[in-house]
Formats: structure tokens, C-alpha cells, sequence
């Protein structure tokens, strides 16, 4: 009998994750009860139509830092969803690049000419802080900051006219000292750039949405990172995650070791990704995943047992007979498909599932083998640079 209940075993941690993150996804939007916007060609009319509605009051005013290096897919039409925010308080966008050659600054001074009426600055500033340039562009951008409410985000983000609106009212309780977003993607471009998305449809999103539920967050996601001044200046401002590759993971978990709380908004914004190759998106992934092993080692290092495709090839391996073996890992991809589309189709909208529910066991075998490899290694690229991972997650740039 034992023989015959293994395999049902093995899958069980996967298969118990996969529904206790559902149970927490739908706990955490009932309790947000905010909408989840459309996506594609509806998520711009909304756009046009949100444009063109009167502002909602709102006070705080809010700075935004904008690293830049580069371009993205439709960086101006990122850039710009930043402008056309149903916002009434004083909003700055401040941008900042290193080098007067990138070839988005023409972008930018497009966006400055058009948008005559915002408070927009370009800062060119090439000192470096410490090996992590990004946050070397935040620190020189910061000393423009107005406002007491400083958000980062990511070049390549594109946000809903409400955004600001949702992102900035949890700053009415005075112990939240950041405030993160969810991140989706909803246009891919062939099945690399699929395979990433899914990642976050299936991984990530669920991954945060545990944390949120059992312990509360200790970390915040790169494409927005909303931060009460005072919290910023307790951690050390912006020159505390110089030497750091994951400086959400630090502003985050920094942030919150002083004591004060992060708060999750329930609004989606839109990672925009541009076409690329699966070893590019490999790579990227590997980056990813071996920064995470030195920031949490532990928690990264049982993050396995929860992992579909080692589980499912283990099952195989030890059923008794092939029935028994087919009937486990039917059983583990049955939820996890069903899991995956509830979460893509009613709480992301990202219009992923089912076109490409397909492509989920190869995001799961890609994911295990991450997994493995982010422990064979410290060594990762990032931005046309390669860099040296140490303990706690510092990095040391290769020459």
C-alpha cells in the first residue's frame, strides 16, 4: 500500500502550495476589493477614456525617480501613462541616466516637450555610488526630489491613470513606510517572451501573495516601490543598497527591519517586454533566481519542495506501475493548470491562460532547473555588465 500511496505523497507539498495559494489570492482580493483593469487594446482605451475623466482629490504630493538605461519596448508610451494620472496633488517625474549618449533621452525630451504643463526633469549624472548603477542613477536624481512621497519605478513599466490614486492612499496610515505593486505582463511576443510571463502569472504573483498572507512582507517589487521619505532616511536613503544587485529586495527589507510596515496594492502595473530570445530570458531568470539564494538562502533553498516539475518526475520514477505513476501526475497538473488559469483569467487579467496554458510544464521544468543552477554559480549579467554575487547579496563588479 505504501508503494502505491509514494507517489501521491511526493506531489503533495506542490500540489498543497498551489492551493493555499489560491486560498490567498482569493482572501486578499476579496479584501482589497479593488478592480482588476483589462488588458491589451481595452487597457489603452481605458487609458483614453480614464485620460479625459476629471481628476479625483488626492493630496500628497508625490516625486517619481525614473532610472533609465536604454530602451524599452514602447518607452514613450511608459513614460507617458505616468503623465496622465487622475491625480490632484503635485506630481514631479524626475528621470535619470548616466550618459548624454542613451538613446532614450531623445525619448524623454519628446515627452518633456509634450507634456509642457508637468514638472519633468532629466538628470545626466555619470558618479557611481557602488557597483549597482540603477541605484548610482537614484542617488544622483534624489537631491531634485520635492515631494515626501518618493516613488521608483522601472523604465519599462506602464500604469493605469488611476495609479497614483491607489498606490498613495495607504500612506493615510502613518506606520506604512512603502507601498508595492503587482506586475504583469500581457502582450508577449512568441514563446520566450510567453515563458517569462507566465512566470509571473504562476510564480511570482502566487509567491507574493503567500508571503502577504502568512507573514506580511519583508521585500518590494522592482516596478514600483512607492517610499515615505522618512522611512527612506531611517534606512540610510538610497546610499544603503549601493552594493546591493536585488535593491528592491533591500529598500524593502530594510525598510521594514526599522520598524516600519509595507503595504501590497492590488492594483496590476504592466511590465512591458520586448521580443527576446528564451537563453536571454534564461538568463535573466538565472539572475533572478541566484540573487534571490543569497538574500534568503533558506527560505530559497525550501522554496524546492514546493516546485511542480521535480515533483512530478519523482512520482514517475517511484510508482509501482505506470497507471499509478500517469494517475499522481495527472492529479499535480490537473490543479496546477486549473490553478494557473483561475489565477491568469479572474484575479490577472493578463489574458495569458489558456492561449498559452500549454507552455506552463515547460515554465515548470525551466523553473526547476533555474532553481539547481542558481546554486552552481555566482556569477551573473546584468545591463551588459557582469557581476560577482556575495553573502547577503552584495556584488562585486568583474573587470
Amino acid at each position: 500500500m505504501f508503494r502505491y500511496l509514494l507517489p501521491f505523497m511526493v506531489i503533495l507539498p506542490s500540489l498543497t502550495y498551489s492551493l493555499i495559494s489560491l486560498w490567498c489570492a482569493a482572501k486578499y482580493f476579496k479584501g482589497m476589493g479593488c478592480r482588476v483593469q483589462g488588458t491589451g487594446k481595452s487597457r489603452q482605451n481605458a487609458f483614453e477614456v480614464h485620460c479625459a475623466l476629471s481628476p479625483a482629490p488626492c493630496t500628497l504630493p508625490v516625486s517619481i525617480l525614473k532610472p533609465v538605461k536604454g530602451m524599452d519596448a514602447d518607452s514613450y508610451d511608459n513614460f507617458a501613462s505616468f503623465c496622465c494620472q487622475l491625480y490632484s496633488g503635485e506630481l514631479q517625474l524626475i528621470f535619470a541616466a548616466a550618459s548624454p549618449d542613451d538613446a532614450v533621452i531623445p525619448v524623454i525630451r519628446q515627452l518633456m516637450d509634450d507634456f509642457t504643463n508637468h514638472d519633468i526633469s532629466l538628470v545626466i549624472n555619470p558618479a557611481l555610488h557602488g557597483p549597482n548603477y540603477k541605484v548610482s542613477n537614484l542617488i544622483n536624481a534624489f537631491p531634485l526630489a520635492k515631494h515626501g512621497i518618493i516613488i521608483v519605478s522601472d523604465s519599462d513599466i506602464s500604469v493605469e491613470p488611476d495609479y497614483l490614486q491607489s498606490v498613495v492612499a495607504h500612506f493615510i496610515d502613518p506606520q506604512v513606510g512603502l507601498v508595492t505593486s503587482l506586475y504583469r505582463t500581457s502582450d508577449v511576443h512568441g514563446i520566450a517572451t510567453a515563458v517569462e510571463a507566465i512566470s509571473f502569472t504562476a510564480e511570482m504573483i502566487p509567491n507574493v501573495l503567500v508571503a502577504q498572507k502568512l507573514e506580511g512582507l519583508t521585500f518590494a517589487l522592482g516596478a514600483s516601490m512607492a517610499v515615505r521619505r522618512e522611512a527612506l532616511q531611517a534606512i540610510g536613503g538610497f546610499e544603503a543598497l549601493t552594493s546591493y544587485l536585488a535593491d528592491d529586495y533591500q529598500l524593502g527589507n530594510k525598510i521594514r527591519l526599522a520598524g516600519w510596515r509595507i503595504a501590497l496594492d492590488s492594483c496590476f502595473v504592466e511590465s512591458v517586454i520586448k521580443p527576446e530570445s528564451l537563453m536571454a530570458v534564461l538568463s535573466r531568470q538565472l539572475r533572478w533566481a541566484r540573487t534571490m539564494r543569497v538574500s534568503r538562502p533558506g527560505g530559497y533553498l525550501a522554496s524546492g519542495i514546493t516546485l511542480a516539475f521535480p515533483a512530478a518526475m519523482f512520482a514517475s520514477l517511484l510508482a509501482p506501475s505506470p497507471v499509478v505513476g500517469v494517475a499522481a501526475v495527472a492529479l499535480l497538473y490537473g490543479t496546477r493548470l486549473s490553478v494557473g488559469t483561475i489565477f491568469s483569467r479572474r484575479f490577472v487579467r493578463d489574458g495569458l491562460f489558456p492561449r498559452w496554458l500549454w507552455l506552463l510544464p515547460l515554465r515548470d521544468m525551466l523553473a526547476f532547473f533555474t532553481w539547481a543552477l542558481s546554486f552552481l554559480g555566482n556569477r551573473v549579467e546584468w545591463r551588459g555588465s557582469r557581476f560577482v554575487l556575495k553573502p547577503g547579496g552584495k556584488i562585486e563588479e568583474l573587470v
